[in-house]
């Protein structure tokens, strides 16, 4: 580590935007609770129900958090509540993109005006919401006083980006674009230190998945991984705290899509 980067480190307090982070049990909850135990101020996103988002805050260790509100999928509130994560913290060092929305739509059941309605909300939200946000948080560090330098940027992204999910083809669609978009924002803001990631989870226990593990298919889910059990919140959490620290080897790591599936999927 060269003096500068010691001088640059020194007494920082990282300002953390996390879409998608309102449900308790989520892995944005998790996300956004990993990082406020480091000392990180954090700003909470929510589409719609405040109620929950402000929960996830309320249980945020620190202080100075906030709840920030607004449809991802819409690129008309986007600045917005990208201005208001700002406002709230005093800047923004760190943009986990990790709002997605997963609804069933097999090719070979699905009526046409459906299937369009559901590949246009799922891409909107999952891809082109993170790009949109990207680019804010991109122009709000290259305009900034203090500079660009220890910037990161992390995009939630699926094994089923890799491995295809025939029911779900436009969430599979929308995560391979996040990590292919990862991966060209990492050259493309590298000159400007900025450090840009992807992360690729496999099955997750949240209590949208429950259910499913609750049903006869759980027991089959389980035994695809190999160390005997499935991903919790945290695991991916960590995860990407460790990329989002202000450290030199975490900003070596940008331009990588990590694998976080318990060797439930190789490729």
């Amino acid at each position: 580590m060269t003096a500068e980067d010691r001088d640059h480190q020194a007494g920082r307090r990282r300002r953390v935007l996390v879409t998608g982070a309102s449900r308790p049990t989520g892995i944005g909850a998790a996300i956004a609770a990993v990082h406020a135990e480091r000392g990180d101020a954090v700003a909470v996103h929510c589409r719609a129900d405040t109620a929950a988002g402000e929960a996830v805050v309320a249980a945020l260790p620190g202080e100075g958090h906030a709840l920030v509100v607004g449809d991802v999928g819409d690129p008309q509130q986007i600045p917005r509540l990208f201005d208001d994560a700002v406002a709230a913290l005093g800047g923004v060092d760190v943009l986990v993109n990790n709002s997605a929305v997963h609804i069933e739509h097999p090719i070979a059941t699905t009526p046409w005006e459906e299937w369009q309605q559901l590949w246009r909300r799922t891409l909107d939200v999952n891809l082109l919401g993170a790009a949109h946000l990207s680019w804010c948080f991109a122009h709000h560090l290259l305009r900034r006083p203090e500079g660009s330098r220890g910037g990161r940027l992390v995009m939630v992204g699926s094994r089923g980006g890799y491995r295809g999910e025939p029911d779900v083809p436009a969430y599979g669609a929308s995560k391979a674009g996040m990590h292919a978009l990862a991966q060209s924002l990492a050259v493309a803001l590298g000159p400007h230190r900025i450090a840009v990631a992807a992360i690729a989870p496999g099955f997750t226990r949240t209590d949208l998945t429950q259910p499913l593990l609750d049903s006869p298919e759980g027991k089959r889910i389980i035994a695809d991984h190999p160390i005997g059990r499935i991903a919790e919140p945290r695991d991916v959490a960590e995860a990407v705290a460790w990329f989002t620290a202000d450290t030199p080897g975490s900003e070596w790591a940008t331009g990588a899509v990590l694998d976080l599936n318990g060797a439930s999927y190789l490729h």
